[in-house]
């Protein structure tokens, strides 16, 4: 029998499985790819983050097997614990202070580099230095002798050291994530450099000011670059650790002004031994974190302008 004597099904099944063919060889190459990925989440990521989830409902000391006490931890997180909550809210108070600071600070520097016609090289890799650091503990031990007693702010302003002071200990820690500012600024900056001379121009004919200028145009088309630099640093705020811990020595000194939630949790964790609880609230922070981006994202319906909605 010939080809063309085949059957007209037969001969489409064979087609169809030829096809096929090349594409299963296709994605088994691409899971072949994938496996240290997939694995490397399983063992590093999904994993722990069962095995927290587990303990979160245990009483556990890291020395002893743990042992289940159901919803426990939760109930004294919430009914009988006043430093969770003084955590909470001194975490709350960080996030507000340096969330907006940062992002007015990289906005205003990227501005100024977007008009510089000379040295834009230079000064752009000069104010991204400071982030490369990252929350590194020199640069926090660092940052704790400048604002510490006889220190650089102390002898420049004669205000003391800030670190010993309840109400300027957090601000402190603040600055630390407000001086590193470079990787919103870069985001920023390129953002910048995206929107058309033409509207800035039309706008100028029209009688608009720089100010005017920077509210009715810059902000509307940089509105998707500042939303996404705004959930990132909001995540990351709400992370915070090694400043707090650097500047108050582990403590969430004085009087408790630097303690941030991750550094309570760590306290609970692994000095006190309470793994068990410190897993609770670990869960906690993850549910509000998740929370708190679900709302930006509702919000942003109503501030977030994208081009082709604006063409549409």
């Amino acid at each position: 029998m010939t080809t063309t004597d085949i059957p007209a099904p037969t001969a489409r099944r064979s087609a169809a499985t030829a096809r096929r063919r090349p594409r299963r060889e296709c994605q088994g190459a691409a899971w072949v790819f994938l496996s240290p990925w997939v694995l490397g989440a399983t063992v590093l990521t999904l994993l722990p983050m069962a095995v927290s989830l587990y303990l979160s409902f245990t009483d556990y000391d890291l020395f002893n097997p743990p042992h289940w006490v159901g919803l426990r931890n939760y109930v004294q997180m919430f009914t009988e614990d006043p430093r969770y909550w003084r955590s909470v809210l001194t975490t709350l108070t960080y996030v507000v202070i340096a969330v907006p600071l940062q992002l007015a600070l990289a906005l205003a520097v990227a501005l100024a580099l977007k008009g510089m016609k000379r040295g834009k090289g230079f000064y752009r890799s000069a104010f991204y230095a400071p982030s490369l650091l990252g929350a590194s503990m020199s640069v926090a031990l660092v940052w704790r002798a400048v604002f510490n007693d006889g220190g650089t702010v102390d002898h420049l302003l004669g205000t003391g050291g800030w670190v010993n002071k309840p109400g300027w200990a957090l601000f402190a820690v603040a600055l630390l994530t407000v001086w590193q500012f470079g990787a919103p600024m870069v985001i920023f900056l390129a953002g910048l450099q995206q929107i058309p001379a033409e509207l800035y121009e039309a706008a100028a004919v029209d009688g608009a000011g720089k100010w005017r200028q920077f509210v009715s145009v810059t902000v509307p088309m940089l509105s998707p670059v500042l939303f996404f630099n705004l959930v990132l640093q909001t995540i990351q705020a709400f992370q915070v650790f090694t400043p707090a811990f650097a500047i108050s020595a582990g403590k969430g000194g004085p009087a408790d002004s630097t303690l941030v939630y991750t550094l309570y949790l760590y306290d609970r964790g692994f000095v006190a031994s309470h793994m068990g609880y410190a897993s609770a609230m670990a869960w906690v922070l993850l549910l509000v974190i998740g929370a708190v981006t679900a709302v930006l994202f509702r919000t942003s319906r109503s501030w977030v302008f994208y081009t082709s909605e604006e063409e549409r």
